[in-house]
């Protein structure tokens, strides 16, 4: 059951989180932060560039946050109390990479992106050379591409990141064809072809499984529309899937953990860990991340006060959370 606008919007925060390193473009993250009468909070997080079709999910998400509509455990048992996360990697330079990467604490696994516009194979090379530097012959490193790359492309800089004992491969290419094209050309090398983009921002997200165009799933919980209709696609999908954030803050992030501890078999360290990218989040610091408590679910009135948007912003994501509403 949906609220009304008026329940939707009577308790709102709008915020912009700082982020310590640029990342995918943005220096701070705007997001919305939506109480329910009871006093629960969900996240609205969709990117602003997104329209408004896209951004309904990401609505429904919180909504199902917020007013307590996560499948109970008697519809999907808990499987796990604890769930490794994973350091994501901003497209730095190969000489800040330890710097950003202690700060995630104690990781065996690190997400590289790579494919940044402006940079080239070069500096993914030295980037991805100081992580394996970093987490020594036993880490895990996985790149992601987020699309950026043809498949022409893909295969050049996959066979150049091969040297570096790659887990997967995220989203090299865009398209379904082109991960079919790529995973076909890469198999024998090993390397599997993850799938990000191809899922949350697909109108099918399964046709990308049912092609056969990759070995693994990404699954985000604020844009498939919340944990219920992400362990749809999971059952549906039937493929090995790693849970990641959409950049949100940890109101947002304790979703993914739940939708993590509700997946039978999670064979990939999930990469949840991403508030760490943030200077201030929106909930008071916490440092057991792995087993969750960083992921609290009450805002931090005093982090919203600091970090609120002006008024002209906030109404804009006002307006824009209605519209959305309207949508579903």
């Amino acid at each position: 059951m949906l609220p009304t606008i008026d329940e939707l919007l009577a308790n709102v925060r709008v915020v912009a989180l700082p982020m310590r390193t640029r990342f995918r473009g943005l220096d701070a993250r705007e997001t919305m932060l939506i109480a329910s009468p009871t006093g629960a909070w969900g996240e609205f997080a969709a990117f602003t560039e997104y329209g408004d079709a896209e951004s309904a999910p990401w609505l429904a998400s919180a909504i199902e946050q917020a007013w307590n509509q996560i499948p109970s455990l008697e519809e999907r048992p808990v499987f796990r109390e604890f769930v490794r996360t994973n350091a994501t990697l901003p497209a730095v330079a190969g000489a800040d990479v330890a710097t950003v990467l202690e700060r995630f604490g104690d990781f065996r696994t690190v997400k590289v992106k790579v494919g940044e516009p402006g940079q080239g194979l070069a500096d993914d090379i030295e980037r991805i050379r100081a992580t394996r530097s970093y987490v020594g012959a036993a880490g895990r490193i996985r790149i992601d591409a987020n699309g950026q790359w043809n498949v022409d492309e893909a295969e050049h800089a996959i066979r150049a990141l091969e040297q570096f004992d790659l887990e997967y491969v995220e989203q090299p290419c865009m398209s379904v064809d082109e991960l079919y094209e790529i995973r076909t050309r890469v198999h024998g090398l090993g390397i599997a072809i993850a799938a990000d983009e191809s899922v949350r921002k697909a109108t099918d997200p399964v046709a990308v499984a049912r092609a056969g165009a990759a070995d693994i799933l990404v699954i985000k919980v604020s844009p498939l529309g919340g944990v219920r209709r992400a362990l749809d696609i999971i059952d549906e999908a039937g493929l090995p899937v790693v849970v990641s954030s959409a950049l949100e803050s940890s109101i947002g992030l304790r979703m993914s953990f739940d939708l993590a501890m509700r997946i039978e078999h999670l064979d990939y360290d999930c990469g949840i860990a991403t508030n760490v990218l943030f200077e201030r989040d929106i909930t008071l610091p916490s440092t057991s991340i792995d087993a969750g408590g960083g992921f609290q679910r009450i805002v931090d009135e005093q982090a919203a006060h600091d970090l609120r948007v002006s008024p002209a912003r906030e109404q804009w994501w006002r307006d824009r959370a209605a519209r959305c509403l309207a949508l579903l």
